[in-house]
């Protein structure tokens, strides 16, 4: 299996699975400074080549790229003496080392299945997986429109974003997933900001997705903005408007009920057992209410502060001793 670990140089290294690989230049930074200081710890995984051809390279993109950033010349490799087939599955089902993206593993098992002749069967059983796991891993690829997995590769949407967003939009709407696809590469969203557009998307009308996919960063700025009116908004308002709020919130709530109460026959039991819950919870906030009004000058925190201030003098006051 393993030998002896080379220095080789990178021109003899063929990157034939590149295209399996997504480009995150975060973590060839992180590479490159770890290399930089302590050189190259974990050594990249390669399968030699008849006739003295360049060795596949199988495992360790990322070294090789942070290597070249560096301006090296070699990388530590360690040859694999098996087929190229047996290295790829020993490499995906492995778990040591980073974890591999889903669509890096769709791509690794779409070249076992398609390029190399695995069947699905066969290789679930040799990475230790169901065969179910090998199909969604292919259905995710199918899914997936090809501009989406070019902006995967390079780096310019997340697997995540990929995943739950660009796959149930392209099933339901190819156009819109296009569309998006060509304004995102105008000015690419976050993964965050994606998840974010995508959940408005599922509530807007019609026209208004019309819109949401061709400038999908308007969409973002107005909720920033909103999100900053209403924060000064609250801070002119003060804790007075904010109670103001949650009172015509919960008068806005009870008549909610109350309309809906009146399709309910027969009354369902768990209303029944809130009533006494309800009935207190009303009676605790009037109450509360009502003594504020009463003391408009003082404040309810400072009232109670004094109060368990006495309480601490009492109970700490010594006996009282005789009186002549």
């Amino acid at each position: 299996m393993a030998v002896d670990r080379l220095e080789l140089d990178l021109h003899r290294l063929e990157l034939r699975f590149a295209g399996s690989r997504v480009a995150e230049p975060r973590a060839v930074e992180r590479l490159v400074r770890s290399i930089e200081q302590c050189g190259q710890i974990v050594p990249c995984i390669a399968v030699p080549q008849a006739n003295g051809a360049p060795l596949v390279l199988v495992d360790g993109y990322r070294r090789v790229a942070a290597l070249r950033r560096l301006g090296r010349d070699t990388a530590r490799v360690e040859p694999w003496q098996c087929d190229l087939t047996e290295a790829l599955v020993r490499v995906l089902a492995r778990a040591e080392g980073r974890p591999f993206a889903a669509i890096e593993e769709a791509l690794l098992i779409r070249e076992l299945v398609q390029g190399l002749g695995l069947s699905q069967h066969e290789l679930a059983r040799r990475c230790g997986r169901d065969v179910s796991w090998v199909s969604r891993r292919l259905a995710l690829l199918s899914a997936l429109p090809d501009a989406a997995l070019a902006a995967v590769r390079q780096g310019g949407l997340s697997s995540w974003a990929a995943g739950r967003v660009v796959v149930p939009l392209a099933r339901a709407n190819t156009e819109h997933t296009d569309r998006l696809l060509t304004a995102l590469r105008r000015a690419p969203l976050s993964t965050r900001e994606l998840r974010c557009w995508f959940e408005h998307y599922q509530k807007a009308s019609r026209v208004v997705r019309e819109r949401m996919v061709d400038q999908p960063g308007l969409l973002l700025q107005a909720l920033r903005e909103s999100g900053e009116l209403r924060d000064a908004q609250r801070l002119r308002e003060g804790p007075e408007g904010a109670c103001l709020s949650d009172l015509r919130i919960i008068e806005a709530v009870i008549a909610r009920l109350r309309k809906r109460l009146q399709s309910l026959c027969p009354v369902p039991a768990f209303l029944r057992t809130a009533v006494p819950r309800l009935r207190a919870a009303m009676s605790a906030l009037t109450s509360q209410i009502e003594r504020c009004c009463d003391d408009p000058e003082r404040d309810p925190s400072d009232r109670a502060h004094a109060g368990g201030a006495r309480q601490r003098s009492a109970r700490d006051q010594q006996a009282a001793g005789p009186v002549a």
